[in-house]
Formats: structure tokens, C-alpha cells, sequence
């Protein structure tokens, strides 16, 4: 039999034949994970719930179908936990705050229960960013395991650190502007986001309906490829879905990259990583070269806009759907997503405008890059990850990925090393519209070729070298916190107080600074996206 230990470091796609030939059963497994989880749940914050009883009892039923010969295929038996915006059926979906604290689900989402009807099993459900954009001050951290004291990236945090520390086998994500690919980095696993629409949304809580993500997360890409194939596919309860046939994704897993060409982006994607990050993805990008990869410079000249577009975009759309408990409830919510929403509805109905140009602009620019080559490879992240008790050190960690979230197109991430501190390093797969085995294809052959997904974490707490903050973004010198009250008073936004104002100050100044300078480059009559996902 194998050790319990040894369960929870296989992946999926090792576990499903084990399982198939009863050589070790689902339950097994289930109790191997469940006691790492009750050894980490302190130190590492990952779930802010699990569900013991109901996973040792379906663990139980996939052992007898197993036995009786009704093996459903290679993720029944599987740990599976649940990013904690997504209902489950009969637990809690909290979405990281107080204010649904009590909420139980009725219904699953649609891609659980489609996850549920393949056989994998339910842990429970993951620690995240508040509504899946503020902070954890609400319910309480998650941690990195590579260095407790740092943060496992958002908002996708407890699904990135619980893959990172094997308390799960697999896990799902939702993706705004990063939230799959970020902690993916910064926890050394892997993670994708697929086509806009690819993935239903039915079940979990919004964040911004147009540029929202729902995807898997894993450690081995292997993995993602079954999870994948599992949840997407068309679904009336989302109009956001695509009704497009989903491939077999594990098919064409191992047909390595020889003759592929990778787009390789001047400027922006290489110019703001930070030395080590770099280094580490210029080396995976020569080791792609090696397997067989042709490599091609390609041009996105308006992706250094996407960042601010995104934010705006994804943060209006937060704010509607927030706005009316923000006026009833606004101190039930942390500060960091009450100034940091509230903010964009400051904003002025050119500078959506401008946003949405830039959206156009920037899908524009990955469409034209993408018809001459296979898929783009950037940085996931432009530095690793940062101290958990401050502030991100950049203007906004999500500044590679955003762009790609705008254009609707499937991106994935995988580690590609590590920094000399020991922190893991993720490169950015970016591919065409609906063209997610490819990239699978790609990560798949990259990460059998480099093996850093056997690398362990410490679970430990290093103390961090001080670092220089790094220069502040250009502000716009009209947003004062006076200004803000009276724009506050001017929509109705009563709940902003004296000392909110310069918080959300803070938040808007840089925003509207690149607003502004986006304007100055983009066509005034440039039409804007009408519509979400590629075109």
C-alpha cells in the first residue's frame, strides 16, 4: 500500500490509474490529505472550511463504484477544493467576508457540479481575497508555503498555497486580471485561464461580469487538462458561456513543441520584471528553444495601457454590483475593497470610455501578434512574491496579465524557477481564442523538460531582506481627499467619510494619471469593445 505521505505529493494524473486498479483507494487518499490539512491549517491559513465528514462519505461511495466496476474516468476519486466564491451545495460561500458569513450554498455551481459528476471529491472550500479583490483582514490570511511570511498572491490564495503545500490535489480559480495566474506564480503551481466563456460562471460570486475567468489550478499541467475538459462546455444559467464543443484536451498533451512558433513581446513584459524574474523566463524561453520551438519577436504596443483599462473596467463593474450594500452596509466590508471599489465610481463617464479603447486596442494588438505565431510567452508576475503584512510593491502585481484578461484570450502559468531567496519564478503562456490545448501542450512539454513542479516548499517563516520601495506611479494632482468628499456628496455616496477620502484619494490618483495618459495615445474615434472575449 502506499504511504500516506507519498498520496498527497502524486498528482491527479498519477493517482487515476492507482485508483482504476484499486491498487489504492479514494479513501486513502482523502484521509492522507485530510490529515496534512488539520497539520497545516494554522500555519498556513489555506481553507476557511473543510468538509471532513462529507468528503470521507463520498470518498466511500467512489471506492464502491470503483469496486463495482463503475470507474467514471481520471478524476473520480480526486481531491478537488473550491476557491470560496463558488457554491457548493450545503456549504458555505463566504467570498473571503463577513458580510455572507452564514451563506450556505443551495445549488452547486455549475462547473462543481460537473467536477462532482465526474467523481472528483470535495475537501472543501479556499481561503481568498475578499469578493475576490480586496484583502483577507476579514477572515484571516493565507500564507506562502515557500516563506510564511509572504503573501501566496490573490486572489486565488488559499487555492495557490493549499496546491503548493499538498492539501489538495487539484483546485479551482477564478481570474478578473490574474487571480489564477498571480498565486500560481508566487506558489509555484500551475494555473489557467481559459477563453473567455470557455468555463460557466453560473454559481459563483461576480466581480466584474465581463472580464471574469473561471479556470483550474493544479501543480502538474497534466492535471489541468482533465480538470479543464471536466468544467467547461456551454451552460443556459451563464449567457456568458460559449456554446462550443469542448476537446479532449489530454489528447494531444504530449505532443511536445517542435515547430511551434513563440511570440516573444518587446518592451513592456521584459523591461518592468525585475532582474531575477528576467533571468529566470529568458532561460525557460532558451529551453523551449532547445525542445525544438522556433522563436519570433512580436509586437504589443498598447499592452503597457492594459493594467489601468483593466482595473477601471473590472472595478466599475464591481462597483454596481456592490453599490447598494455599500450604502446599507459599508463598515461590514474591509477597507482595502470598500476604498479601493468605491473608488472607480468616482471616475468619469470619458475615462470608461477611454478604458474600453484601450480594451480594443490591446485585443487588437494579441489578435494581430497571434496570427503569426502559435502562442506568446511573457512573465507571469514582475517580481515574486512580496511580505503578506504590506502593501504589493508594485503599482498593481497583475500588470503582465491584465492586458491578457482584456483580450478574453486563454493564458497559462508555470513555474520556471526560482529566485535566489527561493522564491518560484512563473512564465505566462498566451495563446489564440479557444486554443487551450495548445498551451497545455506547451507547459506540459516545458515542465517535464525543466521538473521544478518536484521541488518541495519549506512551510517555513525566512526572514526577508529589506528592499527598496520602488518608485511611485505619476498622480494626478486634482484628487485630493477634499476632492473626493465632494464627488462622494455630488452621487450619492453617503457612506464616504473624512476618513476614507484620502485612502480612496490614494487609490485614484495614480488611476486617473494613467487614464489620461492612455487618452493621449489612443484614437479619440477608436470604437470601443461593445462586447467581452475575443472577437
Amino acid at each position: 500500500m502506499t504511504e500516506p505521505t507519498e498520496l498527497t505529493e502524486l498528482s491527479a494524473i498519477e493517482l487515476a490509474p492507482l485508483i482504476r486498479t484499486r491498487a489504492v483507494s479514494p479513501v486513502e487518499i482523502v484521509e492522507a490529505t485530510l490529515a496534512r490539512i488539520d497539520a497545516m491549517t494554522a500555519r498556513l491559513g489555506a481553507y476557511l472550511h473543510v468538509a471532513a465528514d462529507q468528503a470521507r462519505a463520498a470518498a466511500r461511495v467512489a471506492e464502491g463504484e470503483v469496486r463495482a466496476g463503475g470507474y467514471r474516468g481520471p478524476l473520480h476519486g480526486i481531491p478537488v477544493a473550491y476557491k470560496d466564491i463558488y457554491d457548493v451545495a450545503g456549504l458555505p460561500t463566504t467570498a473571503g467576508s463577513k458580510l455572507r458569513v452564514g451563506h450556505v450554498a443551495a445549488e452547486d455551481a455549475t462547473a462543481v457540479g460537473r467536477l462532482r459528476r465526474a467523481g472528483a471529491i470535495c475537501l472543501g472550500k479556499l481561503n481568498t481575497f475578499e469578493f475576490a479583490s480586496g484583502g483577507m483582514d476579514s477572515l484571516g490570511p493565507a500564507r506562502n508555503p515557500w516563506n510564511t511570511r509572504l503573501s501566496p498572491g490573490g486572489s486565488s490564495s488559499g487555492s495557490g498555497c493549499a496546491l503548493a503545500a499538498r492539501l489538495v490535489t487539484v483546485a479551482t480559480g477564478t481570474d478578473t486580471g490574474g487571480s489564477i495566474r498571480v498565486p500560481a506564480s508566487f506558489c509555484g503551481v500551475t494555473g489557467l485561464k481559459p477563453t473567455y466563456g470557455r468555463v460557466s460562471r453560473a454559481g459563483v460570486v461576480p466581480l466584474s461580469w465581463s472580464l471574469d475567468h473561471a479556470g483550474p489550478m493544479a501543480r502538474r499541467v497534466g492535471d489541468l487538462a482533465w480538470l479543464l475538459g471536466a468544467m467547461a462546455g456551454p451552460d443556459p444559467r451563464d449567457p456568458g458561456a460559449a456554446d462550443r464543443d469542448v476537446p479532449d484536451y489530454a489528447a494531444g498533451i504530449e505532443g511536445g513543441v517542435r515547430g511551434l512558433r513563440l511570440g516573444i513581446p518587446e518592451g513592456f513584459f521584459f523591461e518592468d520584471a525585475a532582474p531575477e524574474v528576467r533571468a529566470a523566463v529568458r532561460v525557460a524561453v532558451a529551453r523551449l528553444a532547445d525542445l525544438g520551438a522556433e522563436l519570433h519577436e512580436v509586437s504589443l504596443p498598447h499592452a503597457a495601457l492594459g493594467p489601468v483599462a483593466s482595473w477601471t473596467l473590472a472595478y466599475s463593474e464591481a462597483f454596481a454590483f456592490h453599490r447598494a450594500s455599500f450604502l446599507a452596509r459599508a463598515r461590514d466590508y474591509t477597507a482595502t475593497f470598500l476604498h479601493k471599489i468605491t473608488a472607480s465610481a468616482l471616475l468619469t463617464a470619458p475615462e470608461r470610455v477611454t478604458a474600453a479603447q484601450v480594451r480594443r486596442r490591446v485585443a487588437d494588438d494579441f489578435r494581430t501578434a497571434l496570427r503569426g505565431v502559435d502562442a506568446i510567452v511573457t512573465p507571469t508576475t514582475p517580481q515574486p512574491a512580496y511580505p503578506a503584512d504590506r502593501s504589493s510593491p508594485a503599482w498593481n502585481m497583475g500588470i503582465f496579465t491584465r492586458p491578457v484578461s482584456l483580450a478574453g484570450l486563454p493564458a497559462l502559468a508555470v513555474p520556471c524557477g526560482f529566485t535566489g531567496a527561493g522564491l518560484p519564478v512563473g512564465l505566462q503562456v498566451v495563446g489564440r481564442a479557444w486554443d487551450e490545448a495548445t498551451l497545455l501542450r506547451i507547459g506540459h512539454a516545458y515542465g517535464q523538460a525543466a521538473g521544478w513542479a518536484v521541488r518541495r516548499p519549506s512551510m517555513a517563516e525566512v526572514p526577508i531582506a529589506a528592499v527598496a520601495p520602488p518608485a511611485p506611479p505619476p498622480c494626478d494632482p486634482a484628487v485630493t481627499p477634499e476632492w473626493v468628499l465632494a464627488m462622494a456628496r455630488l452621487t450619492g455616496l453617503a457612506y464616504v467619510t473624512e476618513d476614507d477620502a484620502p485612502a480612496i484619494a490614494a487609490v485614484l490618483a495614480p488611476v486617473r494619471a494613467q487614464l489620461a495618459l492612455a487618452r493621449e495615445r489612443i484614437d479619440a474615434g477608436t470604437d470601443p469593445l461593445d462586447r467581452a472575449g475575443p472577437l
